[in-house]
């Protein structure tokens, strides 16, 4: 099967039950793998079996269901932005001139009420209030009505409805009620103030949702629009769409680098806090990699761009935070069941009080019970309900990419609060990354020597792990050369190995060296404790029958690493150090952060088993690692967090990626889970109670008591404020600090 996962954008969705609609239809679909609605953004992801489905396909569905799903153009964050933007734009207009119309319908309502025109003049302007400003209400409710469905369109639909044909009749054939001695009221005011306020409601709404993701936008403005090219030594201005591989672009003073490439000519310092979080320039020249959305801080450059468009870093970013919001958190999944039966009960509840007020109510009981039945309806709002975990984990996870925190997924934001263990790799993640060779010992001289040297050079320059770069740098600047080697195999957790001329060599750990019978010379053997003592790395090169030569490397640990693991033990949160390294360097290492437990001489299998035991013990274990080898304890952790300046593999797999080397980030991102959830758990109480509390008072249960029944205009503006509410509980996170 070849599936293919794309981002669409969808019109029409109003609520959760919309949301609810959508993302089954969709999952009902031949060819459909899997499905998720994001209604802050008013997106939906899709990944389907493209030989069992296609765009046009899904649209349909979507179509038949009352929505539409917008295949014809790019669903980049650039074009879903705009599409939202010309939406908003739209409902603002519709909710102005619904407005204006309102305003006279209101004072003729409330007071020229007994003015022999004033039920004909109300007739006359409501009437485009509800069938063409608020026009889509009523279309959207009869295509759910023909799929045996309901939304909150539909609750508008009915409410507002019902309070026109009720108006209306008692506009023409007063007698009805004038015979019996009761004075026939219209409420075409109601109905044309729950349209208007609704509608602004919703507006509002989009205008905070929009702000909930303004990460996105934040991200998206670190990318220049125009671009300077050099061509046959000449300057041409062109969008950066239209940037291709392998041309070369001009950075001026000032301006941010549009794509990722090497450095051809000048030499500037670039502030790159952007994208890696380093917060000092750093200085580049010739040879040198640059990243888009950084900044060019002084001189010229001129760069060859290698990764355009979608490909760059910073497009790569903005794609993982787009994908973590439109990514449903577990908390979410209760919040959209019951938002799926809310409508339904809401119907069966303003059908049960106008029954209830029929039947009860005395002479007025038609009235009071019509009255009851439109303000139920008016004022339930599964809005508020759908939109309370999604705005919350939205606004959590662009406020982590603000400081440098890549979350991939809302899982993890919503997980990494009950954290009770971390667990750290120790090379690149709780030490700079950069070691440095110190000692070396070689039990080979002359010709034989040389090309040893070019054959650990050749082999460890295939590897990304810090200790191969360290060693290949070492010997590059002793004048080692590549030669033709194939390709270098890994163990990981051990080391790495190749065959030449035969001979087949490995570079590695001391177990590698015993796994594969290699002895140790005995200047080597007499040494190693000594280089263990001061927490130093050894590295063997052996030929399969005998170690033919050793290196010690050394590297710092991190200025953060301390304060990081301080940060923790703070929150009562227990830490320790899972390493492939030996013991005697990893307790110097831990001696000085401040760790106590630790686990040395790991294989990748045997680090992933110390975790599973951590969780059989009870706890919630978090990993932050960096390498190929803690890739399967990434995994297996129940939040994984990996160092943006480690392997692919390790960000791949993680569901939290640190582009910043400081390990506090680590801590925040635990704070931030806490406050994020804490909002969650406010929204979701609020909406409950909100509707717990609104729907019986609507329906009249105070009446008997104080002779006092809610308006419709007030149930009108309390179904449109209260999804603004949670919203703008949400937004709060923007400016909490962590």
């Amino acid at each position: 099967m070849k599936s293919e996962k794309k981002i669409y954008r969808v019109v029409g969705m109003s609520c959760a039950a919309c949301a609810t609609s959508v993302e089954s239809t969709l999952k009902s679909n031949l060819g459909v793998v899997d499905a998720g609605v994001n209604l802050i953004n008013s997106t939906v992801w899709v990944e389907f079996d493209i030989q069992k489905s296609n765009p046009t396909s899904l649209q349909k569905s979507i179509r038949s269901a009352g929505y539409d799903l917008i295949i014809d153009e790019e669903s980049t964050p650039e074009t879903l932005e705009k599409g939202k933007m010309l939406e908003s734009q739209k409902l603002l207009r519709r909710t102005i001139a619904s407005a204006i119309f309102t305003l006279p319908v209101f004072i003729l309502g409330m007071f020229f009420m007994h003015w022999e025109y004033s039920s004909y003049l109300s007739l006359i302007l409501s009437t485009p209030i509800l069938f063409w400003f608020g026009r889509y209400f009523y279309i959207n409710a009869w295509k759910q009505l023909m799929h045996l469905k309901a939304n909150m369109d539909t609750l508008v639909a009915l409410s507002t409805l019902t309070a026109y044909v009720f108006s209306v009749v008692n506009t023409f054939y007063p007698e009805i009620w004038t015979s019996r001695g009761i004075a026939a009221h219209v409420y075409f005011e109601s109905a044309a103030v729950i349209i208007t306020f609704i509608l602004l409601g919703k507006w509002l709404e989009e205008r905070a949702k929009s702000s909930t993701s303004s990460s996105i936008k934040k991200l998206m403005g670190l990318q220049p629009n125009m671009v300077t090219i050099v061509e046959n030594n000449e300057l041409r201005e062109i969008p950066i769409e239209q940037v291709e591989k392998g041309q070369i672009v001009l950075v001026n003073p000032g301006n941010r680098i549009p794509v990722d490439g090497v450095v051809v000519e000048g030499n500037s310092w670039i502030d790159e806090s952007s994208i890696t979080g380093e917060p000092l320039p750093t200085e580049k020249k010739a040879g040198d990699t640059v990243y888009s959305g950084t900044s060019n801080e002084k001189g010229s450059l001129k760069v060859k761009a290698e990764k355009v468009g979608s490909e760059t870093i910073l497009s790569q970013i903005v794609k993982v935070v787009q994908d973590a919001q439109n990514s449903k958190a577990p908390i979410q999944k209760l919040a959209d069941k019951i938002a799926g039966k809310f409508v339904p009960i809401v119907l069966l509840i303003a059908l049960f009080s106008l029954a209830i007020w029929i039947i009860f109510g005395g002479e007025k009981g038609v009235v009071h019970g019509i009255l009851a039945f439109v303000t139920v309806l008016a004022i339930a709002c599964p809005c508020a309900l759908g939109l309370a975990t999604p705005t919350a984990i939205t606004v959590g996870i662009g406020r982590a990419s603000n400081y440098n925190i890549l979350i991939k997924d809302s899982q993890s934001l919503e997980i990494a609060h009950k954290i009770t263990y971390v667990v750290f790799d120790k090379t690149g993640t709780i030490t700079e990354g950069k070691p440095l060779v110190s000692n070396t010992i070689w039990d080979v001289a002359g010709s034989e020597k040389d090309l040893l040297i070019d054959i650990i050079y050749t082999i460890e320059s295939q590897s990304q792990h810090p200790i191969a770069s360290a060693i290949a740098s070492y010997l590059f600047g002793k004048g080692a050369k590549l030669i033709d080697i194939p390709t270098a195999k890994t163990e990981p957790g051990l080391g790495v190995y190749a065959t030449y001329n035969g001979v087949t060599y490995y570079i590695g750990n001391e177990l590698f060296m015993e796994n594969t019978g290699a002895m140790l010379p005995g200047d080597i053997e007499f040494e190693l404790p000594v280089w263990q003592a001061e927490g130093r790395t050894p590295v063997f090169i052996s030929n399969g029958e005998k170690v033919l030569a050793a290196m010690s490397v050394s590297d710092k640990v991190k200025a953060s690493s301390a304060e990081a693991i301080s940060l923790l033990k703070s929150m009562n949160i227990q830490t320790a150090i899972y390493t492939g390294d030996n013991a005697m360097a990893t307790q110097r290492v831990c001696d000085e952060v401040g760790i106590t437990n630790f686990k040395a001489a790991l294989l990748p299998t045997q680090k992933t088993a110390a975790l599973e035991q951590l969780q059989n013990e009870g706890h919630i274990v978090a990993m932050v690692g960096d390498g190929i080898n803690d890739s399967q304890a990434l995994a297996k952790a129940n939040v994984s967090i990996a160092m943006g300046k480690g392997s692919d593999i390790a960000m791949d797999v993680a569901g939290i990626t640190l582009i910043s080397s400081d390990l506090t980030l680590v801590a925040k991102t635990i704070n931030l889970s806490k406050k994020t959830i804490i909002v969650v758990m406010q929204n979701l109480f609020w909406a409950f109670f909100y509707n717990i509390l609104g729907i019986p008072l609507a329906a009249g249960i105070l009446y008997p008591f104080i002779g006092y029944q809610f308006d419709p205009m007030v149930a009108g503006i309390a179904m449109a404020l209260s999804s603004v509410s949670v919203v703008s509980n949400s937004l709060r996170l923007k400016h909490i600090s962590i």
